[in-house]
């Protein structure tokens, strides 16, 4: 499918705009095709998008007017310059993470239902990227992305520090035990934080216990991996009253490690 065709499929579903705007969706699709082919004629792009040469050249022609193109004086062919890399800069690794792992995560959450996310360190923080606290039915709370969880306390923020290398580790350390925050305040417990890290690495995968008004909950969680070092985490939250911890590591785990191998391969990939 062209991303022409993708754009106007998107646009017929429920609740976005029915009618996209044509020229706006040509210019992202001769954007996409430049990235392609990094140097082109106007007869060359107008075939790969299968357009009219004189609509190529006009919309070729805006856009270097607006300083996403330039155009060779030589061959008359067009390349993108340095301006476009400014429409990329809020999308760093750690968004890439999440954009990967979305659809991921919602056939992880189909398959045992329980909500799951995918978390990134942040500062002195583990940040969820992505969840499907809303759409599961059996979600206690309803997180969102943006939520900052703590590192120490947390199934995600440990299974983090377990993993990354050991200078990420240290600074993270060091960091935690200057915190006056009392979430933090285990970072003062190096014995005991060393302890936690064995036994999340010996396991394979990180846990945390959470008490609430109701029952209490227990999450676990294992790393993500791009290019050998750890990215991210993969969560899932339940009622310990409902799921025993062996049952959850036996019915949820491979689940998880499975969608965590389909997103490894696609980030490795980028």
């Amino acid at each position: 499918m062209t991303m022409h065709a993708s754009i106007q499929e998107h646009l017929k579903t429920p609740g976005l705009p029915a009618r996209p705007i044509r020229s706006l969706n040509r210019g992202l699709a001769l954007l996409a095709a430049m990235n392609r082919l990094e140097r082109a004629t106007i007869n060359t792009l107008a075939e790969s998008v299968r357009l009219p040469r004189t609509t190529t050249y006009r919309i070729l022609e805006t856009l270097r007017l607006a300083g996403y193109l330039d155009r060779n004086a030589q061959d008359s062919s067009y390349q993108l310059t340095v301006r476009v890399r400014g429409l990329a800069q809020g999308f760093d690794d750690k968004a890439m993470v999440a954009h990967v792992a979305k659809p991921h995560l919602a056939s992880l959450c189909t398959a045992i239902v329980w909500p799951v996310a995918i978390s990134t360190p942040a500062g002195p923080c583990m940040m969820i990227r992505e969840t499907t606290d809303y759409e599961s039915p059996l979600a206690l709370e309803h997180f969102g992305a943006g939520i900052r969880m703590p590192i120490l306390t947390s199934a995600a923020g440990r299974t983090y520090l377990a993993y990354c290398t050991e200078p990420q580790r240290e600074e993270l350390l060091k960091l935690l035990a200057c915190s006056s925050r009392p979430e933090d305040r285990l970072g003062n417990n190096r014995q005991e934080v060393q302890q936690i890290l064995t036994e999340t690495r010996t396991q394979g995968f990180g846990m945390a216990r959470r008490a609430r008004r109701v029952s209490e909950e227990t999450s676990l969680a294992i790393p993500v991996r791009v290019k050998e070092q750890v990215m991210a985490t993969l969560s899932v939250r339940y009622a310990a009253t409902a799921v025993p911890l062996s049952t959850a590591v036996e019915q949820f785990l491979p689940k998880m490690r499975l969608a965590v191998e389909k997103i490894e391969s696609e980030l490795n990939l980028v």
